[in-house]
């Protein structure tokens, strides 16, 4: 996929083609998910494609710029999301693919500055649900637990 294709003007709209990924960890009998503090707000990590990557390298990439927890292993696809926003007079629409991911080295953690980014912290995961402000983070952690729920249900079969 090339640039044209990842960045189309549209009425007046530039379309963004993103990824990223719910990071988790097992924490005694339950899971924590990393949620990192951009520009006042928690979020969860992800951004744009670049030229030649597919949806899984980019989440992978930017989970690993964004967080510094190293090689995350994605389990599965979650969801797709959508938002708009409107930066510098530029109105974006951004389509992010998200995955389930596990953290190989949870314990260390980079949050990177030159993305506004202010902090990186493990919480529950449903503690996680009510730190993210917007609907498509809370929306994309719903699918994180139904996405579990079903493993843990096909694993015991």
């Amino acid at each position: 996929m090339g640039l044209p294709e990842l960045m189309k003007k549209e009425n007046d709209i530039v379309r963004e083609i993103a990824a990223g990924g719910v990071l988790a960890r097992p924490c005694n009998a339950s899971t924590e998910v990393l949620l990192i503090r951009r520009k006042g707000f928690w979020d969860l990590p992800k951004g744009k494609m670049e030229e030649g990557e597919r949806y899984e390298e980019c989440a992978i990439r930017e989970v690993e710029e964004e967080t510094g927890v190293k090689d995350p292993v994605i389990e599965s696809f979650l969801c797709k999301t959508y938002h708009e926003y409107t930066r510098d007079d530029i109105h974006f629409g951004k389509t992010t693919y998200w995955y389930s991911m596990l953290a190989a080295e949870p314990n260390r953690t980079v949050p990177q500055a030159s993305e506004g980014i202010t902090e990186a912290k493990w919480v529950g995961e449903n503690f996680a649900r009510e730190m993210v402000q917007f609907e498509n983070l809370k929306d994309v952690l719903d699918a994180f637990q139904q996405n579990k729920k079903r493993r843990n249900y096909r694993s015991r079969l």
